[in-house]
């Protein structure tokens, strides 16, 4: 009926290596980091996420 779709099957996550920004430490992240834009390790991204009030 559909064809060739696979509703509901999920393909792996795509990571991308990268480094922290803040602290300089390797680390992953589920999506490309683009140049010139700060990418922050999961220890570091609390200090810099926006408050939302």
């Amino acid at each position: 009926m559909y064809g060739d779709r696979n509703f509901g099957e999920r393909r792996p996550m795509q990571k991308f290596q990268t480094v922290c920004s803040d602290c300089g430490k390797e680390c992953e992240v589920p999506f490309k980091p683009a140049e010139g834009r700060p990418v922050y390790c999961r220890d570091c991204y609390p200090k810099h996420k926006k408050q939302n009030f």
